[in-house]
């Protein structure tokens, strides 16, 4: 008897040799009893932190989601002590790989482990072959992965419809990426340097159109309250901001109390003026969207949105149109078409608050989750973030076009390397075009995940052939275009900035104004906007391909009038033009630009009566004061003609303003002609291309008015 429990024990230390299974035993050590007990305790303490995943990867709660990985990565140490005292255990080697799998770095470490917990025991888990599968996707040998994934769909069954559909998705998303990684996109891709990022995590990065701006979401040690969230062992989020100033970010500042709480605060949406902002609170698991104001040079506290957008479910994201009247945003409420679609509601001058909420539809929603939605500001661009349509891998960045009839087009994967075998979410895209900021895990990173800029740099330049020697040399040694040319010139949007300051004219001091912005064709308002009160900034959006109306007021001073005729074709721009308004007061001039005639006549066109509106307005709400209204043309043409046609002119507009109510008395018509060049003959001449000379001559092409008395 006592030969065959000797003859046993040979036999099991044999299969040990032979990396045999080896089971956390007391029996099995029994000459490193105390080195046993303490590797026990690190597997019972590591065990007990450890939690498996959903049975669906796709359905995980964001805050659960992160407590998940909280308690993988508080669980790997314990774990990693006890497999340095057992290597050879298949179920520890099995979880270990779980939790490296699960961490936000490391990712690749998962493999050896479970390489090593499959040869142990083939058998180690149902599911082993489906995260290898993960592990190999995530370090982008794609071939392995599916080889990994279809060993787990063999075992597979009827029963088990959830994990075939993920299996297949997981399959399809290696196909995917083995395309979009063999056709990389030209884009630069860097850290935004120290300046924003730190040792804490940084994400969820939103700017203002122009870029003068920029919030975004961390950990740091200085959140408000200085508080650890339960579960994560990292401190509650916080909002950050920081702005440009002379083309350098400033150092990041902590928004305050009035935004920042002791609990969750995280960045979702800046309108592109910077002066409203949506945040995300948890409020005890009911996410929900928030909106502060910026007034004057201080933040409002954030103020509940209405319930068209929160619900007792879970909204997360955001995204203001370039008006300012549709608001996008996401939530995973019942009746959509998958667990979180996005969503969009308009402003309600009924109520003055956002009106009832539609689902975007299955063109952009799919079965799984859609996150992060962006509008950009041409009003006919959505960026969001899917674990659907053709991701390479977890959450892919997409972008749909809006189509005339106000569908929207098939999704587009932005690309690789801008998309990752990971979640990528939390971008945005400046104006331009040209730039996007999202945040990434990275081995150059500064801490857990930093904000990176994307660089877009646009299809390459064919190399330029000038003669015969050229083509030799190139046949000799042969030049990717893409190695010597470092950046082209990318497609940008078809969008206007159009920014500056409002001012007294005499004081050049900051003014408070309302400013509308009109289709002077349609004659409708577009948008209505304001002006900061402390230092009177101004931004507007217009996308090209309308004929635009700005209108400035503000209390005891003339209105302003600007005109801009963006054509269809015209490329992105940014326009920084100061407006300085005039007093209620005798001898203040105002130029009516957005009046217009019929060519060489007199007759005004219907898109001139809405600026004419204005001045009865104004007439109206000083009933004492008189003005003479006056027509200029350029230098072209007949000094009797333009005399002439210039009186007529300056008459039609005296007609249309006693028709509606203005007594003659307070009215003179002036035909100046040519008298009154803006721009002289001389200095027109010097301009060097004739679309310069045609601006001048147009600005000489005016109609005015000036206060004669009150």
């Amino acid at each position: 008897m006592k030969k065959l429990i000797i003859s046993s024990l040979l036999l099991f230390i044999s299969s040990v040799a032979f990396s045999q299974d080896v089971p956390f035993d007391k029996s099995l050590f029994k000459d490193q009893k105390e080195a046993f007990k303490i590797a026990k305790e690190k597997l019972e303490e590591g065990y007990e932190l450890y939690e498996l995943y959903p049975e669906t990867f796709m359905d995980v709660n964001h805050e659960d989601f992160r407590a998940r990985r909280s308690n993988h990565k508080e669980a790997l140490p314990l774990l990693f002590e006890a497999n340095k005292f057992n290597p050879n255990n298949a179920q520890l080697n099995y979880r270990i790989g779980r939790c490296y799998l699960a961490s936000p770095v490391f990712k690749e470490e998962c493999i050896p482990h479970f390489l090593k917990a499959l040869e142990l025991n083939p058998q180690v888990a149902r599911d082993i072959h489906y995260y290898l599968g993960q592990g190999y996707h995530l370090t982008m040998e794609f071939d392995k992965a599916i080889s990994e994934f279809k060993k787990h769909q063999a075992i597979l069954t009827g029963k088990d419809p959830i994990e075939v559909e993920e299996t297949q998705l997981r399959i399809k998303e290696c196909e995917v990426a083995k395309k979009l990684v063999a056709k990389p996109e030209r884009v630069f891709i860097d850290n935004f340097g120290r300046v924003v990022n730190s040792k804490y995590p940084e994400y969820g990065a939103i700017i203002s159109a122009d870029e003068s701006v920029m919030m975004f979401t961390s950990r740091r040690n200085t959140t408000t309250g200085g508080g650890i969230a339960g579960g994560l062992n990292e401190y509650f989020e916080d909002i950050y901001i920081t702005n440009k100033v002379n083309g350098e970010w400033t150092a990041p500042e902590n928004m305050g109390e009035n935004v920042n709480s002791e609990e969750h605060d995280a960045t979702v949406a800046v309108s592109p003026d910077a002066q409203s902002m949506i945040i995300y609170k948890d409020d005890k698991g009911d996410g929900n969207l928030y909106e502060c104001k910026l007034v004057g040079s201080t933040w409002s506290k954030p103020k509940k949105m209405n319930k068209n957008i929160n619900t007792k479910y879970h909204e997360s994201s955001a995204s203001y149109s370039n008006d300012g009247k549709t608001l996008y945003f996401v939530s995973d409420k019942p009746g959509g078409f998958g667990l979180h679609d996005i969503y969009v509601t308009h402003w309600d001058e009924t109520i003055q608050d956002w009106g009832t909420a539609t689902n975007v539809g299955p063109a952009i929603n799919t079965k799984w989750n859609e996150e992060s939605v962006v509008i950009h500001p041409d009003g006919t661009t959505l960026y969001f973030s899917s674990q659907a349509h053709e991701t390479m891998g977890g959450y892919d960045i997409f972008k749909s076009t809006k189509q005339k009839d106000g569908s929207w087009g098939k999704p587009e994967n932005i690309g690789y390397p801008i998309n990752t075998v990971d979640d990528d979410v939390f971008f945005v895209i400046n104006a331009s075009g040209r730039r996007g900021y999202y945040s990434s895990f990275k081995s150059d990173g500064f801490g857990e995940k930093d904000i990176y800029q994307i660089t877009f740099l646009g299809p390459e330049k064919p190399v330029q052939l000038a003669g015969e020697d050229n083509l030799l040399a190139n046949i000799a040694a042969p030049v990717r275009e893409k190695l010597i040319e470092k950046q082209v010139d990318a497609a940008t949007k078809r969008i206007t900035i159009l920014k500056g300051l409002i001012r007294d004219a005499k004081t050049l001091k900051p003014l408070y104004s309302s400013i509308e912005l009109i289709d002077v064709e349609d004659n409708v308002t577009l948008a209505k906007f304001e002006s900061n009160e402390s230092t009177g900034k101004y931004l507007v959006s217009l996308p090209s391909g309308k004929n635009y109306g700005l209108i400035v007021r503000a209390d005891g001073y003339l209105f302003h009038s600007e005109n801009f005729n963006i054509p269809e074709t015209s490329a992105y721009q940014e326009v920084e033009k100061n407006i300085d308004l005039k007093k209620v007061e005798i001898g203040s001039t105002i130029v009516l630009k957005n009046i217009f005639y019929d060519y060489n006549k007199a007759t005004l066109r219907d898109a001139s009566k809405n600026e004419l509106d204005r001045l009865v307005k104004l007439l109206n709400e000083n009933p004492t004061i008189k003005i003479e209204l006056s027509a200029h043309t350029d230098s072209r043409g007949g000094d009797k003609y333009n005399q002439d046609l210039s009186q007529r002119r300056a008459q039609s507009c005296v007609d249309y303003l006693i028709k509606n109510g203005i007594s003659a008395d307070r009215l003179v018509s002036k035909g100046y002609g040519e008298e009154q060049l803006i721009i002289s003959d001389a200095e027109i001449a010097k301009l060097k291309f004739e679309d310069e000379k045609e601006d001048a001559h147009q600005q000489n092409r005016r109609t005015e008015f000036k206060i004669t008395g009150k």
